[in-house]
């Protein structure tokens, strides 16, 4: 019986307390209200400024990574290789465009009945997903013509006293192509045009065509 006689004592205790605002003007409310108005703007503006500080080294963190990695430098080597062959970002070194060059033009250009299909399957792995189609039926157009004269070989050279040529899409190659069948041997020259591109530091060969290419008068 004392617990329950304490308790409702304290309750009752409880619901004496003085009101704060007894006895104060009705403008002393209204103050009581606007200055914690005013604290709560304080902290919202103090908190927007803490989200967009922390979106502004989020952006600044971004960019950094991405010149890092724009400016990260990827170095190559095959084996047997030399030279300076790199990517830094997307964009490739002079050795290495010669490098491919060199290769496609080896795989694309210089060929027999014996080795195409093995070296037209490699240059195939270098074919961008929207070239490979028609690099293919480029290529196989070949095979089918050496399969109707199995004497016929190809073997192409880089010229010497012509200059390769390149930008940031394409190669031009000026080249000598000896044709030989049944014995017979015909010379012409023209150009190669290498369409490339270069993505995470791999070369995708984009296109591939001849042009001017005129058979030797002497």
């Amino acid at each position: 019986m004392a617990l329950f006689r304490n308790g409702i004592r304290g309750d009752k205790d409880v619901g004496s307390r003085p009101d704060p605002l007894a006895g104060k003007p009705a403008s002393f409310g209204i103050h009581r209200y606007l200055q914690g108005s005013a604290n709560l703007f304080e902290e919202n503006r103090l908190l927007k400024f803490a989200i967009c500080g922390t979106l502004g080294v989020t952006a600044v963190l971004g960019m950094l990574l991405y010149t890092t990695n724009q400016n990260q430098r990827t170095v190559i080597v095959p084996f047997g290789a030399g030279g300076d062959l790199y990517v830094t970002g997307n964009t490739p070194s002079t050795g290495y465009l010669r490098t491919m060059t060199r290769n496609v033009v080896s795989l694309a250009g210089t060929y027999s009945a014996y080795s195409a299909d093995r070296q037209f399957q490699e240059l195939l792995s270098l074919a961008h997903p929207s070239a490979y189609n028609g690099l293919r039926d480029s290529l196989n157009a070949i095979l089918d013509e050496l399969a109707s004269n199995p004497t016929l070989s190809i073997a192409t050279y880089i010229r010497a006293d012509q200059p390769v040529t390149w930008d940031k899409t394409e190669i031009v190659v000026p080249v000598e192509k000896v044709r030989i069948i049944g014995g017979v041997i015909r010379k012409f020259r023209g150009n190669f045009r290498i369409g490339y591109a270069i993505d995470n530091g791999r070369f995708w060969l984009t296109r591939l065509s001849e042009e001017k290419f005129d058979a030797e008068t002497h």
